[in-house]
């Protein structure tokens, strides 16, 4: 494969290259997630209270942090699902500075926003920032070994650690003491290096249509890219395609090619499916349930019921860190995917017993518990998206890692409807 560069540095530079576009692309994801409660509390000029020396009743908010999940991944989910029907068309390049300026935007106006609404308009943009980079970089890794799809893997399980570690080290009231406001400045530093990751560092193959600043006729790749014209022929080799005369098949070239799109996504099913279980679970879990666990000053090292919640993010993301970073040394087969599946609904049934009835004694084992669930989450990423890259043919990887990349977001969807009626549900219980 031709790059623009050559040189021997080319592989481990462009995994590089990867593992920084995931832990950009995904880090203002995170951090609004982590932010959750302070950015529910914008209207309320919340300021953070001490432990309690006794929980013996709950502390509800009105709104669960679930609906800055659904703010947070609902405009993710329709990019996904529209982008792949015309998104070639929009070069590589073009889509990297939309994605760094919706990046940048985002945490401008969570920092600026005075009311939960405006700060919830924040999080959109980070939404539609971060899918819009999913699938294009996912589709992007296309052109590259295997490898960079582990260095992207491994970027984004940074990306949740790194960047909740920093927005709970920040605001954590007994270390730095940042206020939220001046901690969403200071993370705009994050689209400063994400530019530098990809016109900087990544090798850009030749046979990527390269966009111009001062040429628009650039900012839109033909009709028909090269890969989607190998498609095509292989589709006329398998008589998907009949020689009738040239206007009646330019009148059905686009009906069929629909058709095939589809014939193609289905055998992605078995990939789909245990991904969507599995972000369904953990984020309901995340989302719905770890808001309402807290433990009083003895038992949870003397941090607030916020700090406590943030340092949970935290541990869920190693977790996920370290299982996305290990898929070059450990691989999970296809046929055992499903597993992690079950393991994570088993998870999430006991978190849900634990909101209710409070029957882990320490803190610590529920750093543990939700360790493990950070730890299959990851594993079910990485090792689908490494399936996917190994199993589909060539000619329809491109499209199926984007068509595959919307599984998460999917369950994170559901989790997120999910959550809110389970919180108030478990609210209006007595403890």
């Amino acid at each position: 494969m031709e790059v623009a560069s050559g040189g021997g540095t080319g592989p481990r530079r462009n995994s590089v290259a990867f593992w920084l576009l995931g832990l950009c692309n995904n880090f203002a994801y995170v951090v609004m997630l982590s932010a959750a409660k302070d950015i529910l509390e914008k209207d309320s000029k919340h300021i953070e209270k001490p432990c309690r020396p006794e929980v013996t009743t709950r502390e509800c908010q009105i709104m669960s942090t679930g609906s800055v999940l659904l703010a947070d991944i609902i405009p993710a989910l329709l990019i996904k699902v529209l982008a792949p029907m015309f998104i070639h068309r929009v070069p590589f390049g073009i889509r990297h500075f939309i994605v760094v300026s919706l990046q940048a935007a985002s945490f401008l106006i969570v920092g600026i926003s005075d009311s939960t609404g405006f700060a919830l308009f924040g999080v959109v943009l980070a939404s539609f920032g971060s899918g819009l980079g999913e699938i294009s970089y996912l589709a992007l890794s296309s052109n590259y070994p295997s490898t960079v799809v582990a260095a992207w893997s491994s970027g984004t399980g940074g990306a949740g650690l790194i960047g909740a570690s920093i927005y709970a080290l920040l605001t954590d009231s007994k270390l730095l003491g940042i206020s939220p406001k001046h901690t969403m400045f200071i993370m705009l530093i994050l689209p400063v290096l994400f530019s530098f990751a990809y016109w900087s560092i990544l090798q850009i193959p030749r046979s990527i249509h390269r966009a111009h600043f001062l040429q628009p006729n650039t900012w839109i790749t033909s009709l028909e890219s090269p890969s989607s014209e190998s498609r095509r022929i292989q589709e006329e080799e398998e008589g998907l395609l009949e020689n009738t005369d040239v206007e009646e098949e330019g009148e059905n070239i686009s009906r069929r090619t629909e058709v095939s799109k589809i014939r193609k996504a289905i055998p992605l099913l078995r990939f789909m499916v245990p991904l969507i279980a599995v972000y369904l679970a953990e984020y309901y879990i995340n989302q719905g349930l770890l808001e309402l666990l807290e433990f009083d000053c003895s038992h949870g090292f003397g941090m607030s019921s916020e700090s406590q919640y943030r340092w949970f993010q935290v541990t869920y993301q190693l977790g996920v860190f370290i299982s996305r970073s290990s898929s070059n040394y450990i691989t999970i087969p296809t046929k055992y995917l499903t597993s992690l599946a079950i393991l994570q609904i088993l998870n999430a049934g006991f978190f849900t017993f634990t909101a209710v009835y409070a029957i882990i004694p320490h803190i610590i084992l529920a750093f543990f518990v939700i360790f493990f669930e950070g730890l299959l989450g990851g594993a079910s990423y990485v090792n689908t998206f490494r399936a996917v890259h190994r199993e589909v043919s060539i000619e329809s990887r491109e499209f199926s890692m984007g068509v595959v990349s919307i599984s998460d977001t999917i369950g994170i969807v559901f989790a997120g409807f999910l959550a809110m009626p389970v919180h108030n549900l478990i609210c209006s219980t007595p403890l």
